[in-house]
């Protein structure tokens, strides 16, 4: 048996993509944290720091200044927090490429939603990418920008009404992807098109001894706490994958809104943590929070009862005999795979029995096996599977 090359360049992008992604998410975090802790002076005085912080960490102290605009005079070494980002979305738009675009008809086709070819689906993922883009740096610009409230209530509506288009679309295991990869390219864009840009402006007036004008500073630190909240919604799509009876539910698009909106108050209360000192009921209110938005939809959703008799192991047997065992086989037989995926087999009475608590997660919670639906499974074979499961 030869090597799996496909499978081995997805791990080592996917690998890049989750170090990349802890050194860009991480240094968020941290900013943030220190925005929030600095001691800030009653009255700043031209050239003076803004506020600063005294900190420990692995046997030293660390002294921290903010100054809101730009010092007196440059230093002559500046980081600059920005490659994180940039290889975090590569990466990623790589990863979506090598599964989702090269492997579409799998994994982001979904022929019972919408019969598409293989370009037509790509191109209306990348299309959505651009459009979410240039539709939230709009809003970014408008006046909309000064009412923060308002902003995050629309740009959340905005978000699940692409989430529930895109469940019209794509499989539903993509459609979490595709708002995963929007919210990941709006989060990258804010710091390719506007912080790294103003922050080179500030430092180029800093250098020319032209005054420093704070706005451009104010606009950065807008896009950047808006990618601070951005990031558990993206950290849980990432993982979603593993879990189909979030998207599979059927009402999938109100998972993903009532789980990023519980990813959100977690985020903002440690962002209040740092400042006000929220009491702990809010954290335990965070908390229930998120356990109703994970089930919830669940709770909702109603499963449509087949009349199918009696249900024989050989039933079961036929069915993963024709749905199943091309790709989950010692040997598989369809053009995609070497070895079965993940070493996961079906091709023996022993082994259908033994990994049926998957079967039922995947094939008949979820309904993301087989992948793309591929080989036509009907809901009457899939409650047949149930059946048998449970009576077992």
């Amino acid at each position: 048996m030869g090597i799996d090359y496909y499978n081995w360049l997805s791990l080592i992008i996917r690998w890049l993509h989750i170090i990349t992604g802890i050194a860009w998410i991480g240094a968020s975090f941290y900013f943030v944290w220190l925005d929030n802790n600095l001691e800030r002076p009653e009255k700043v005085k031209k050239g003076e720091p803004d506020g600063e912080l005294w900190s420990v960490h692995g046997g030293g102290f660390y002294h921290n200044k903010k100054y809101m605009s730009a010092p007196d005079n440059m230093p002559e070494h500046l980081h600059w927090f920005k490659y994180e980002a940039y290889f975090t979305w590569i990466s990623g738009f790589a990863l979506m490429a090598v599964i989702y675009y090269y492997g579409a008809n799998l994994y982001l086709i979904d022929k019972s939603k919408m019969a598409l070819e293989s370009w037509q689906a790509i191109a209306a993922s990348m299309g959505m990418l651009a459009g979410g883009w240039i539709l939230y740096d709009i809003m970014c610009k408008s006046p909309l920008r000064k009412r923060p409230g308002l902003f995050a209530v629309v740009l959340f509506l905005l978000f699940t009404l692409a989430a529930i288009l895109a469940g019209k679309i794509f499989s539903d295991r993509a459609a979490y992807m595709q708002i995963g990869a929007m919210i990941g390219t709006i989060m990258a864009g804010n710091v390719f098109f506007n912080i790294i840009p103003n922050q080179k402006i500030v430092v180029a007036d800093l250098i020319a001894g032209r005054p420093v004008n704070p706005e451009f500073g104010k606009a950065a630190k807008l896009r950047s706490m808006h990618n601070n909240y951005m990031t558990l919604p993206v950290l849980f799509i990432m993982t979603s994958a593993h879990y189909p009876m979030t998207y599979g539910s059927g009402i999938g698009w109100l998972s993903l809104a009532l789980i990023a909106l519980a990813g959100i108050a977690v985020r903002h209360y440690f962002n209040l943590r740092h400042t006000e000192k929220p009491k702990a009921p809010f954290a335990v209110a965070a908390v229930i929070f998120m356990v109703v938005a994970m089930t919830f939809p669940l709770a909702l959703k109603k499963p449509q009862v087949q009349e199918v008799g009696a249900v024989s192991f050989s039933d079961v047997r036929k069915i993963m005999e024709t749905h199943c065992t091309a790709c989950h086989a010692e040997e598989p037989t369809h053009e995609w795979y070497d070895e079965p995926p993940n070493g996961f087999r079906l091709d023996t009475d022993e082994l259908i029995k033994q990994n049926k608590a998957l079967i039922m997660e995947r094939t008949v919670t979820g309904k993301d096996m087989p992948l793309g639906n591929e080989t036509n499974m009907t809901d009457k074979e899939r409650e047949m599977l149930r059946i048998w499961i449970i009576d077992k």
